[in-house]
């Protein structure tokens, strides 16, 4: 587990050896953005590949990946209760004028947890322990709440709202119907999606942890409500997995171990489906490096979920500065955001199950007045007609009780022009609107973490001990001395071969050997071949590795093969060639 506080140190590498570094560093920088440079984009770009191979291709009969646009028009927004619900509590220094969120304040103040509490709450606790502005000490303002969508205009014409997507979530939503016809109505249906959002943080102060412009990894998994049946889920029903339920946080619990079989048969998650992929989720954290007993699921509490959960559990892991943070969440949307947007467009996003054989049964449907619909909307009124009565009659029913209207669209019937009926007929299948469930990855924090937690400091030296097949270059070649013509056209043959092959390849001829090996160690290079004067004799090279600092020769030729066996643990580095004296 981490114990010592590297995030400086961590920092420092990362800015010094092109990982990660603040953007717009010449103007001062800006809080809440960072540029990943080239060793930083290689690791993220394994962590997704990671992603899609565990979440995407692994179940490719049912899962399926899509790209959607990054802003949306404002009334997608609205559908989806973001404008509304998207919102952080706020405060304002009197005297300076400075900004805060009110919840963190508090929690810096009372060390204790402040989160989902409303603003009226906040505002009591700010007045009776006298929290001051950390910056001058002034007085607070009442606490309000904060909008986080980014806003902007689309087009040249004003009063053309739209949003920079806070979440991939809307576009897999609203593209839900094309893609189940894609997949000829199969269900479950599960829609993926990597890409960038952005979140306009109120003071974002955790570095790469908390950021306002950022990469995730979403999948919204579509299952009939009425069904508990999971793929898959046998072959995970012994995992084991570390939770903490709301109920255990609240007395100060510590995590509880479960089988998957546990969690479902006791009721702590709300479908059988959300402890499968918490048990996938599991397997990407392990992969980045982090151990099962490192990580564990925490249950958020009523006033902690977002405004579309039902149930939310956040995937927590250890960090040195900032201590446990949230690297996953998996949340039980059910049909909220279906529905809303049903409710929103006008449009049916419902799914057809035939049964096996037609049976007459007791249905409602929606009726509206012809009469009506033709001297109010004229050309439009066929139009009208066919939309109203696809409203699930459900919806309707609550339409017409909430606002005493059917709105579908740009059109609007009033009570009066709408019947619920109920009749007879023989109905081919049943209609419903499936439940959703969502795993979602930060990648960049996935990235800070596995870069964390493969720090390491050796005999003065910093070394990056990643996995190995997580490393942004899986070998060094260097001639043992510089100004050699003859090392370095031997090196460079070594590179090309193993380029040759598929491997990132990076060629160092400049400083000392040990400065090569340790310029490489930071960067995470899990595996070094040097080209000596016995290379020249008898084509064969050394191989050094990364973390242990043993070496083995072997043959020139052998070289791809060994380093394949090497990186992805099939073989270590003893068993490679003939043992040497070991060199930092």
């Amino acid at each position: 587990m981490v114990e010592q506080d590297i995030y400086d140190k961590m920092v420092e590498l990362a800015k010094r050896r092109g990982f990660f570094w603040p953007s717009f560093e010449i103007y001062g920088g800006l809080a809440g953005f960072y540029d990943i440079g080239p060793y930083g984009v290689a690791v993220k770009r394994k962590i997704i590949d990671a992603w899609r191979r565990l979440f995407v291709f692994s179940h490719q009969d049912y899962v399926v990946e899509i790209e959607t646009p990054l802003i949306g028009p404002s009334i997608v927004y609205e559908a989806s209760g973001h404008v509304e619900s998207f919102t952080d509590p706020v405060v304002r220094c009197t005297k300076c004028g400075r900004i805060f969120r009110a919840d963190h304040l508090v929690e810096d103040a009372l060390k204790v947890s402040a989160e989902g509490l409303s603003p009226e709450e906040l505002t009591r606790k700010i007045r009776e322990n006298n929290i001051r502005c950390p910056i001058c000490g002034g007085e607070l303002s009442e606490v309000t709440t904060f909008n986080l969508l980014f806003k902007t205009q689309i087009g040249p014409y004003e009063g053309s709202v739209g949003y920079v997507r806070p979440e991939l979530a809307q576009g897999m939503f609203l593209g839900f119907k094309r893609v189940l016809e894609t997949m000829r109505g199969r269900m479950p249906l599960g829609i993926a999606q990597v890409g960038r959002v952005g979140r306009n943080e109120i003071s974002p102060r955790q570095g790469m942890i908390r950021l306002r412009d950022f990469t995730i990894m979403e999948m919204e998994f579509f299952f009939d409500p009425q069904s508990k049946e999971c793929p898959n889920l046998d072959k995970v029903m012994d995992r084991r997995l570390r939770v903490r339920q709301y109920k255990v946080r609240l007395e100060g619990g510590e995590p509880q171990e479960f089988t998957v079989r546990e969690l479902i048969e006791k009721g702590i998650v709300a479908h059988p489906c959300m402890a499968y992929w918490m048990a996938v989720g599991l397997d990407l954290v392990k992969y980045i490096g982090v151990p099962e007993d490192e990580t564990f699921f925490e249950e958020k509490g009523p006033k902690e979920k977002a405004h579309y959960a039902t149930q939310v559990f956040d995937q927590m892991v250890k960090t040195s500065r900032w201590g446990w943070v949230e690297v996953a969440g998996y949340a039980y949307r059910g049909d909220y955001d279906l529905s809303r947007h049903i409710k929103y467009s006008g449009q049916d996003l419902s799914v057809f199950e035939p049964y096996k054989e037609p049976r007459v049964e007791k249905v409602k449907k929606v009726i509206v007045d012809l009469a009506y619909a033709g001297r109010t909307f004229r050309s439009k009124a066929s139009e009208a007609v066919r939309l109203a009565e696809s409203v699930p009659p459900e919806e309707a029913e609550r339409q017409l009780k909430e606002r005493g209207k059917l709105v579908v669209g740009e059109f609007e019937f009033p009570a009066s022009a709408v019947k619920i009926v109920e009749v007879e007929q023989k109905v081919s299948g049943r209609t419903y609107v499936p439940h959703v469930f969502e795993p979602s990855f930060g990648t960049d924090r996935l990235l800070y973490v596995a870069l964390e937690r493969a720090y390491r400091e050796r005999e003065g030296r910093v070394v990056l001990s990643l996995p190995r097949y997580l490393a942004p270059v899986d070998a060094v070649v260097l001639p043992l001395i510089e100004g050699d013509e003859r090392l370095r056209q031997k090196a460079l043959e070594l590179r090309d071969r193993l380029a040759s092959a598929g491997f990132a390849v990076i060629y160092d001829e400049s400083g000392s050997i040990g400065k090569r090996y340790a310029r490489a160690d930071e960067i995470g290079v899990p595996a070094a071949f040097t080209v000596d004067y016995q290379s020249l004799e008898d084509d064969t090279v050394t191989m050094r590795d990364r973390d242990t600092w043993r070496q083995v020769r072997l043959k020139l030729e052998e070289a791809p093969g060994a380093l394949k066996k090497f990186i992805y643990n099939l073989a270590d580095i003893e068993s490679l060639g003939t043992p040497v004296r070991s060199e930092g």
